[in-house]
């Protein structure tokens, strides 16, 4: 913090310029004595902390032609009578990253030297087609990104400021006006135009007056739903054209190529489009010095251009989910390329001689394709490798030792592969935010793609701010084996850990309480054995833990801290396991004894008397059943009927003629023998 004497600055009178960017002022600027200061022009206090009245005494200072209060913790309005208002010599103003909010007040426009106005990040309001901006027509720069403002995508309020060299709308509402009135060409030549933002107008076009441009270096028309076919005249115009970004819109058709080759074009970015067709195969000899190529989200089909390998300053190259086919092709040896997103496509073969020259490598998304074979040996020489995201491909063999030389790996997901053999214990994780803090990375180190990176059982795009402090390792759905190496407790700084459905045995080491940030944990479907270490309730930072399909045993971890907050599924598989939240009782209750019964004899006696009872019973309801089964079937078929009767019949007489022939014939030879 710095502290003034006022005597000390009135005696400054003939200071020009006051640098105090970056302090904490005391009040001195306050003070009516720095209209002392008469020859001041120049005033810096960006970035440090100056009072809300500032606003309104700053205009005693009348010789100023340059103010900058960027970063001011300023608040409110500005001032509609006084202060900012009354600077008419001022011609830099920059007030950007503050909070200052309502509608810009229409005193500015007495501001008629002004040639630079940036209040980029505040929170302004209103439509700038009525706003004190149209009469400010010496402007050169203006800055109105990431506000609440309204703009035409016209810029038709605009046309006459001659000077206006650079126009940076961004993030803003950009919108199309009904009646698009204009059809003459604007006085100013920009060089640099930015409009992303959110359009609330409906489907755009590009807007007339740029046709009439010819000076551009860098033009952005993001996020706008623009319609139409790829702007090719834009480049044509434009031969200076250094940045073109037209992502997110609704542009179709094929991508076309300038009718001749375009050397100053560095950064091209199409991505989510619907673009279709091939991608131009002499798109590398036409566009030489690009350095940033995104043509992901699209519809793009066909090989990788061989004419990639005219590309020789290219860092970040994105092809990503579009339905390219082939294999990666040798070219990809540029030794300056940074990062490179060919994911979600149908890209096939090896990588056996791809990248291999690419000693630079920070990021190698190749995920979600149909690649074969092994991880080349030459991955251990991209030293500056941090991101390595080979998922769902068919790629096998073992997981080569040379990764253990990439000493700034943060994240490696091998996951829904074929990779077999053991887990190398020598693998090294770092934060890249811990090298970027450090000066490890140099200053084109710079994602812009997010990551999709599998955790909690799930799969999530991860922004390149979050990815900075994201270090990990999915080798999930594989065919590893072996026990889990104790030394991956020393990947302290590792916040993904996902081991899940290979064939590990073994125990759970107990050095994994050591990852004291880890977030995600999966142990799951694989055949480990043992009990699980009490000392990971010490894992504060863990959101995700499963342990489920093993053969796990012994006691849960106490449910306490992160684990209270881990439902039954994450254990469920261990027959063996006890303890909450399972509902296994780790303790084992004796049954109570049986009360007293009967003597044995009183046991054998009851026994035979229940054994009689039951016998008579089950006698009777059979022999009854018997009888009504045979009288159901004679009431169902008469032939069986008739066929009984018939029986019966004959066996009556048969025993009738038995017995008068048998028995009853001594009788009757007594009884009818005449008497004598």
């Amino acid at each position: 913090m710095l502290f003034f004497d006022n005597l000390e600055l009135d005696a400054l009178i003939n200071l020009e310029r006051l640098d105090l960017e970056g302090n904490e002022i005391d009040k001195f600027v306050l003070s009516k004595d720095l209209a002392s200061l008469k020859n001041l022009e120049e005033l810096d206090l960006s970035f440090s902390t100056v009072d809300n009245s500032f606003l309104q005494i700053v205009g005693k200072i009348t010789t100023l032609n340059s103010l900058r209060l960027n970063g001011c913790r300023l608040k409110g309005s500005i001032p509609k009578a006084q202060g900012l208002c009354q600077l008419k010599h001022l011609q830099n103003l920059e007030i950007s990253g503050n909070d200052l909010s309502g509608a810009l007040p229409w005193c500015l426009a007495n501001l008629t030297s002004l040639q630079q106005l940036h209040m980029s990040s505040n929170n302004f309001i209103g439509d700038i087609s009525f706003s004190p901006l149209t009469s400010l027509t010496s402007i050169r720069e203006l800055s109105l990104s990431d506000n609440h403002f309204q703009i035409p995508v016209s810029l038709s309020s605009f046309l006459n400021h001659s000077q206006l060299k650079y126009f940076d709308g961004s993030n803003n509402e950009i919108y199309v006006e009904e009646l698009e009135e204009h059809n003459l060409a604007p006085k100013f030549q920009l060089e640099c135009i930015r409009l992303s933002g959110n359009g609330y107008g409906g489907a755009f076009s590009f807007p007339k007056f740029l046709l009439h441009q010819y000076s551009l270096q860098i033009i952005d028309f993001s996020n706008l739903k623009m319609r139409g076919g790829f702007p090719i005249w834009l480049l044509e115009n434009n031969t200076n054209l250094n940045e073109l970004h037209l992502v997110n819109n609704s542009l179709s058709g094929t991508f076309q190529l300038p009718i001749h080759p375009h050397q100053t074009l560095s950064e091209l970015d199409i991505s989510n489009n619907n673009f279709e067709s091939h991608i131009p195969r002499e798109i590398g000899s036409y566009f030489p010095s690009l350095t940033f190529l995104s043509m992901s989200d699209n519809h793009f089909s066909g090989r990788v251009p061989s004419s990639f390998d005219f590309l020789l300053s290219l860092q970040v190259l994105d092809l990503s989910n579009n339905n390219i086919s082939g294999t990666l092709p040798s070219l990809f040896n540029s030794s300056d390329i940074l990062h490179v997103y060919l994911s979600r496509n149908m890209l096939q073969g090896s990588l056996e001689h791809a990248f291999q020259k690419s000693f630079d490598l920070i990021t190698l998304d190749l995920s979600h394709n149909h690649l074969t074979g092994s991880i080349p040996k030459w991955i251990g020489e991209s030293s500056q490798l941090s991101f390595l995201l080979l998922g769902y491909n068919n790629l096998d063999g073992s997981i080569p030792t040379q990764l253990c030389k990439l000493n700034k790996l943060s994240f490696i997901d091998l996951s829904h592969n074929n990779f077999s053999g053991h887990i190398l214990p020598c693998l090294r994780f770092k934060s890249i935010i811990r090298f970027i803090l450090r000066g490890g990375y140099p200053s084109e180190f710079n994602l812009r793609e997010p990551l999709v990176i599998a955790t909690k059982s799930l799969s999530y795009p991860y922004p390149p701010s979050i990815l900075y402090f994201m270090t990990g390792m999915d080798l999930s759905c594989n065919s590893l084996s072996g026990a889990i190496p104790p030394e991956i407790g020393n990947l302290n700084h590792i916040h993904v850990l996902n081991l899940s459905n290979n064939h590990l045995i073994g125990p759970i080491p107990q050095t994994l309480s050591n990852l004291s940030e880890v977030e995600s944990l999966d142990l799951s479907n694989n055949s480990l054995n043992g009990e699980i270490p009490p000392q990971l309730v010490q894992l504060h930072s863990l959101a995700y833990f499963s342990v489920a399909n093993n053969n796990l045993s012994g006691k849960t971890p106490e449910m306490v801290a992160q684990f209270s907050t881990f439902s039954k599924s994450s254990y469920e598989g261990n027959p063996l396991l006890c303890g909450p939240p399972l509902l296994n009782s780790c303790t084992k209750e004796v049954p109570p004894p049986p009360p007293p019964g009967p003597s044995t004899d009183e046991k054998e006696e009851s026994s035979v008397i229940i054994d009689a009872q039951v016998f008579c019973v089950s006698f009777v309801v059979t022999y009854i059943m018997v009888l009504f089964g045979i009288a159901a079937v004679l009431y169902i078929n008469p032939d069986w009927r008739r066929a009984w009767f018939y029986f019966i019949e004959k066996s009556i007489n048969t025993c009738y003629y038995f017995v008068a022939d048998n028995l009853l014939k001594p009788f009757r030879i007594r009884v009818w023998k005449p008497l004598v």
